[in-house]
């Protein structure tokens, strides 16, 4: 992958395909350093499952049997001076009880100004990919930079809708461009 954003998108949407209903993407360009993080409330993994995610024929997919997206993630900020961690607590405990707590937060550090870091590309139009694969799931996407900030919240476009207007309706997905790209301009 040549651009940041996809690896925004490969990673979020297994936070979609782990069942997560609340993921947050946040982007925070700080001195010479990108942290990026997804944090997500979806069916979690076991340690066992986490410490395996670094191995690229590893993966929890059907349709494939290997899984590149944490793999590349991780060589990319390794290349740059960062590196990935991930936390995940699973739905059920070893005991089987319920975990209140479960999701996963994949979190990892880029030197932007290193000559291996690829360009951000386009984060509107993955947060709207993101809006029109998984219209139910309430993403929070905010990237905070150096004299600005732009945020998105689908919980509180649903509030503002009401529950019966999709947020996949063209109309909609048109105006959430819209309205990320007049962040993004009025803060350059």
């Amino acid at each position: 992958m040549d651009e940041f954003s996809l690896y925004v998108l490969d990673i979020t949407m297994n936070s979609v395909r782990a069942g997560a209903d609340t993921i947050l993407i946040s982007l925070m360009e700080e001195g010479d350093w990108l942290t990026f993080s997804v944090t997500d409330n979806g069916c979690g993994m076991s340690k066992e499952q986490v410490e395996k995610l670094s191995n690229p024929f590893f993966t929890t997919r059907k349709t494939r049997k290997v899984g590149l997206g944490v793999p590349f993630l991780t060589m990319l900020a390794e290349m740059t001076g960062g590196g990935v961690k991930i936390t995940s607590v699973p739905e059920k405990n070893e005991d089987g009880s319920e975990n209140p707590d479960h999701g996963t937060v994949i979190r990892g550090t880029f030197g932007r100004n290193h000559i291996d870091f690829i360009p951000l590309g386009d984060m509107v139009e993955t947060v709207k990919t993101l809006i029109q694969g998984a219209p139910n799931v309430n993403f929070s996407y905010v990237h905070t930079f150096p004299g600005g900030n732009v945020e998105l919240h689908c919980a509180e476009l649903r509030a503002m809708l009401g529950e019966e207007i999709s947020l996949a309706e063209p109309e909609i997905l048109s105006w959430i461009g819209g309205y990320l790209q007049e962040q993004y301009e009025g803060e350059a």
